[in-house]
């Protein structure tokens, strides 16, 4: 049997029990750590599972920063250097990811607190996840502050983008299965995925097909062909 629950019922639940709660209950979310660095070169790595898509022409994506009640060391890198770097989390890492959230203060990295490799490229200032294997470098591009609950939204563009050749299909699509990505739900719980489909494009009046074979016949030729021409 079904619970019900009303907004005067949710807000009458222990403030910690509320938080799992109504985190949970938005379903699976990307996981990411964000790496940046401040002005005297300190670096700081953070998992977030607030990272969503804005558009594609020009690159955009988002994510939350919860309320500016403590140091927020990944904001104030951020606006300071406006260069930072977004890395999926792997299962081969995820407790060093949850361990980012550890309260550490300014002058101790992430990086060294977790063992993770802090991993930096030219003409970039923030440092990537040597251990990810997607890897985003991404530019600030606007502050939003939300004021019904005093969360910070960040607006950024992507201006690079390092992945594993093999995990792209033809058609562009990320297998994000092959390249190892997790996700999470709620503020705790890590997950792996398995995808069930890819369907086509949706139409009136034409019935859905099925376009996970299709690509990867044609990736698969494609790998085969540039592995010849590799031998050759």
């Amino acid at each position: 049997m079904a619970k019900q629950f009303s907004v005067n019922d949710i807000l009458q639940f222990d403030q910690r029990y509320r938080a799992t709660f109504i985190n949970s209950l938005g379903g699976f979310k990307s996981l990411v750590l964000i790496g940046t660095i401040n002005k005297k070169k300190q670096s700081n790595l953070a998992v977030f599972n607030s990272f969503f898509h804005l558009g594609a022409s020009p690159p955009l994506f988002g994510f939350i920063i919860r309320p500016d009640s403590a140091e927020r060391h990944t904001l104030d890198n951020i606006l300071s250097v406006k260069e930072f770097t977004v890395n999926h989390v792997n299962e081969s890492f995820y407790k060093q990811a949850h361990q980012t959230s550890a309260r550490y203060p300014q002058d101790i990295s992430e990086f060294d607190a977790t063992s993770l490799t802090a991993e930096y490229k030219t003409n970039f200032a923030a440092p990537f996840v040597a251990e990810s294997n997607i890897k985003i470098g991404a530019r600030f591009e606007r502050r939003v502050d939300i004021i019904e609950n005093g969360t910070i939204l960040i607006i950024a563009s992507i201006i690079s983008v390092s992945l594993p050749d093999d995990c792209i299909l033809e058609d562009g699509y990320i297998n994000l299965e092959k390249a190892g990505t997790i996700t999470c739900s709620g503020l705790d719980s890590y997950h792996k995925t398995t995808r069930i489909a890819r369907l086509s494009y949706a139409k009136p009046n034409l019935p859905l097909a099925e376009t996970d074979e299709v690509f990867e016949r044609a990736d698969n030729t494609n790998n085969q062909i540039k592995q010849k021409n590799k031998e050759q």
